[in-house]
């Protein structure tokens, strides 16, 4: 029998220190007991099993947070249990996020040894300056060693920047890309810096404490980085994230293609079919909360909900049209019930595709390179 594809999240909430411009459920704490947060974990895994059984695990990713914080006794019987538990895919991937300290890379043989196939390395900038700045605990000489230990024992690897940082000018950021390529192995995750509310830099933006680079310039460092990571063979498959051909990140990809994924962990979020509908369940976001949650009752689920009808839709097309190449209509109308040209309004439609944000052709509907750039602004038309 076949069965659907299934994407398994694992939210480890606990960093060293919290990064000013991270907006993310992470959390800093003197200690962590790490035995009774194994257990808790793979107690809520195998509640996620009963939640969405029947399906066939192709992604595991281990997010957070700093996941490589985490002890890789864990990770593997984290690993294990969700083979035991559901049908897996001979080449599932198994990706961890790790941030470049020593202490960190240490900690990669292990990690290879426990399953995990693929790291993806917070590297954030290759200037002592900006990493100061953004708030990073790892020298540049520590991403440069950490991404040669990932090398040796990961056949699969990939690390972030962030660009548009404040005084950056296109042509510090060209020359930054380029150092960058010399380090890519077949993946590179490159991010504007947004400024997030409820984040350090929120309240600094605010003050005056820091300017951003101005819309140009932002728009300048954007189109020159597609430009470039085409030419060298690793164009963007999703807007912040470039690959060569056939190494996308295959857990990203359930997300934007809205197929099925459970979360584990506070804060996780989860989505996956139920007959014409997906079930939406979200975990609570304080550890503490959720780890006493989980011991007490098996999970720590803050919040369930059934998407349907135009929120499915809606749901749908913000995370397809981040794609390069779009929204497969086959595959939305299988999962929404409707073909996206057809749920969308031709008023709304038909506008953005003369301005050259959208395409459409019998196959699928994407947004262009210029609707990608202003995805938001897109999608507050499609979706008003």
């Amino acid at each position: 029998m076949s069965r659907a594809p299934l994407g398994v999240y694992v939210h480890w909430p606990f960093c060293k220190s919290k990064c000013p411009y991270c907006d993310f459920n992470s959390h800093v704490r003197d200690g962590v007991e790490q035995v009774r947060w194994r257990a808790a974990l793979l107690r809520e895994l195998e509640h996620a099993a009963r939640e969405a059984p029947d399906r066939r695990v192709e992604t595991m990713f281990f997010g957070g947070g700093t996941p490589s914080l985490m002890e890789p006794e864990t990770v593997a019987a984290l690993i294990a249990r969700t083979r035991a538990l559901w049908d897996s895919a001979p080449e599932i991937e198994i990706t961890l996020e790790a941030n470049p300290t020593s202490v960190e890379a240490s900690r990669f043989a292990a990690l290879a040894e426990a399953g995990v196939n693929r790291v993806s390395l917070g590297v954030q900038a290759l200037d002592p300056a900006a990493l100061k700045f953004l708030g990073r605990e790892h020298s540049t000489d520590e991403a440069l060693e950490a991404l040669a230990t990932a090398r040796r024992h990961f056949a699969r690897h990939s690390f972030d920047l962030i660009y548009a940082r404040p005084g950056q000018t296109p042509e510090a950021w060209a020359e930054e890309l380029e150092r960058a390529l010399t380090l890519a192995g077949e993946h590179l995750s490159l991010y504007q810096l947004t400024i997030e509310r409820g984040t350090r830099f929120f309240t600094d933006h605010a003050r005056g404490t820091f300017v951003l680079p101005d819309e140009e310039a932002s728009a300048a460092m954007f189109e020159h980085t597609q430009a470039r990571l085409e030419q060298a063979g690793l164009p963007a498959y999703e807007i912040s994230n470039h690959a060569r051909p056939g190494a996308a990140c295959r857990h990203n990809l359930i997300y934007w293609r809205y197929q099925d994924y459970v979360g584990i962990g506070p804060g996780a979020h989860g989505r996956f079919a139920l007959g014409a509908t997906k079930k939406a369940t979200r975990r609570s976001s304080g550890p503490e909360a959720w780890l006493e949650s989980v011991e007490r009752t098996g999970h720590g689920t803050a919040e369930t909900s059934t998407v349907e009808g135009q929120d499915l839709v809606e749901e749908a097309l913000m995370m397809g049209l981040r794609l390069a190449d779009g929204i497969d209509r086959a595959t939305f109308a299988s999962v929404t019930g409707v073909d996206p040209v057809e749920a969308l309004d031709a008023a709304r439609l038909e506008p953005l595709v003369r301005a050259g944000f959208l395409e459409v052709d019998p196959t699928h509907l994407r947004a262009t390179s210029e609707g990608r750039q202003r995805l938001n602004a897109l999608l507050e038309r499609l979706v008003a």
